[in-house]
């Protein structure tokens, strides 16, 4: 789940809106998270309530959902293709996923990160959109954000703008079936 703390009324989605993404690759330059994202507009705030951010993840694939699981948000299949032929990396390199099943990378076990982001370079708050006092090709673009402080912190409205986290609950099947917390 990455969502940006802005007003629902920010062009690039606010408070309404989340992605849900998959970051792999061979490693970090070749993260090819844009062909395993998906985003989702609520009807109001995420942040007016508390919500149930869900991953169901098996050998066959992976799906994400907002409050139930029927509500789906993302949907990864692991059986039709290898993350190494989905990512189309050049054909100069060697997978480093060779004699494993397609759900590879994805077939280990995985850190869960909850984070709150406030910025970046990578285009998640677009250039020249909704007052960003920095640029994504700045060298020095965290400067410029802390120097326009007097233009956005006002926004920052304390709790209302933290991450709040309710509970994490993480389940497995073990080989008898039966579900672990």
């Amino acid at each position: 789940m990455e969502s940006r703390g802005n007003d629902a009324s920010y062009p690039s989605g606010g408070v309404n809106k989340f992605g849900s993404t998959l970051h792999w690759g061979p490693d970090w330059s070749m993260n090819k998270y844009t062909l395993t994202h998906s985003e989702y507009t609520h009807t109001a705030g995420l942040n007016e309530e508390f919500h149930t951010y869900g991953l169901y993840w098996n050998e066959d694939g992976l799906y994400t959902y907002l409050d139930d699981p029927s509500n789906k948000v993302l949907e990864v299949d692991f059986t039709t293709q290898s993350f190494w032929e989905r990512g189309q990396f050049p054909s100069t390199m060697q997978s480093p996923w060779v004699n494993e099943p397609n759900a590879a990378p994805f077939n280990r076990e995985f850190y869960l990160i909850m984070n709150v982001a406030v910025g970046g370079t990578n285009a998640y708050f677009p250039d020249g959109v909704g007052g960003k006092p920095w640029s994504d090709t700045d060298p020095h673009s965290v400067n410029a954000f802390y120097n326009s402080r007097g233009a956005w912190y006002a926004t920052w409205k304390g709790e209302e703008s933290a991450l709040r986290v309710d509970s994490v609950k993480v389940w497995s099947l073990d080989d008898d079936t039966s579900i672990t917390q």
